[in-house]
């Protein structure tokens, strides 16, 4: 299962790489933009559970490393007002990849790309 890091900024300027077990943190978030610490926090607990499922259907079990990055997430937000910004920075993608989801998407190698290969959980 292909796993991407994406960098984050919080209010305080403060810089956090996230992990995901899977490349669905780029359906839901965009490199660049801005979110409230509210929204980003419910985008990452949507993303991180997605993907922490996709690992539970191909190994059954869910990733913990997933729950452990939310958990880190969380406690993060918590110091900050729900309105403040948090910016996404960057996306970090296996090679091949790009940074936006495509249908039918294939790495560089021309491997069907899918969530389905080795990963961690």
């Amino acid at each position: 299962m292909p796993e991407m890091h994406f960098l984050v900024r919080w209010p305080d300027g403060g810089e956090m790489r996230c992990y995901s077990p899977s490349l669905v943190v780029r359906e839901h978030v965009e490199v660049g933009r801005a979110y409230s610490v509210a929204e980003f926090l419910a985008l990452s607990r949507a993303t991180l559970e997605i993907g922490s499922e996709r690992v539970r259907a191909k190994y059954g079990y869910a990733c913990s490393a997933a729950m452990d990055q939310l958990a880190l997430i969380e406690e993060r937000a918590a110091g900050y007002l729900p309105d403040a910004p948090v910016v996404v920075t960057a996306f970090e993608l296996p090679p091949g990849f790009e940074a936006s989801p495509r249908a039918g998407e294939r790495p560089a190698d021309g491997r069907a790309a899918r969530d389905g290969e080795a990963g961690r959980g």
